[in-house]
């Protein structure tokens, strides 16, 4: 069976040097997730873009997300539990450092109202990883433990390791290749869901994605 490996990076892209680039090198069937813009981290867009590529791809796939895009690869799983094998999600960003609309203002505290509301608290279908860092400035790791522990992740916790991006050292990043396959190889005796178009498990209207776009447009206009 035919699989794909979605690359999903986080606020401002992952560029050349950033792991993420490196590991779709390394990947025959890795491709990065199109159609975000990623210098506006809007969750109802990024998520339905990841759930747009989940849905375009010819059989399981396996998710790895790095911070805001790991948001967007959770809601976007949520809702297509029969196609997701798996998912990596490295330095999950802090829902609380957003709105549905995008970053939020420290100043508006505590009226800006948080995205974590918004991000699915209940056990992921699909096997999961979450790799969190003790020094990320965009997640406290007890907040990467909650959320690991909401997803039914289990957490691998690398130490001091930054936001475990290019500014932290993490270009090319074996380590992350071996934890992916790792995963993939911890998952090689579960069924990975039915890819039959007509029977695929779509949560429409009342999936998260559809209850984030509902807020998002209430709050934004967007």
């Amino acid at each position: 069976m035919q699989h794909t490996t979605l690359i999903v990076p986080g606020l401002h892209g992952s560029g050349p040097d950033h792991w993420q680039t490196w590991l779709e090198q390394q990947l025959p069937d890795a491709r990065r997730v199109p159609d975000i813009d990623w210098e506006r981290p809007i969750l109802a867009r990024w998520a339905n873009a990841v759930r747009d590529a989940i849905d375009a791809s010819p059989g399981p796939v396996w998710v790895v997300a790095h911070s805001f895009g790991c948001l967007a690869s959770v809601v976007a799983a949520a809702d297509r539990p029969n196609r997701v094998a798996g998912l990596m999600l490295v330095a999950p960003a802090d829902p609380d450092r957003f709105t549905p609309g995008g970053l939020r203002d420290p100043g508006a505290y505590p009226d800006q109202a948080s995205l974590s509301q918004w991000i699915p608290r209940q056990v992921l279908d699909a096997p999961s990883l979450v790799v969190a860092s003790t020094n990320d400035p965009w997640v406290r790791l007890s907040s990467a433990a909650y959320w690991a522990e909401c997803w039914g992740s289990h957490l691998e916790e690398i130490g001091a390791a930054g936001h475990i991006n290019v500014e932290s050292g993490h270009g090319p990043w074996p380590r992350g290749l071996a934890l992916l396959q790792a995963l993939q190889t911890a998952c090689d005796d579960l069924p990975l869901g039915c890819i039959d178009e007509w029977r695929l498990n779509r949560r429409g209207r009342h999936g998260a994605l559809a209850r984030l776009r509902h807020r998002t447009r209430q709050e934004t206009g967007i």
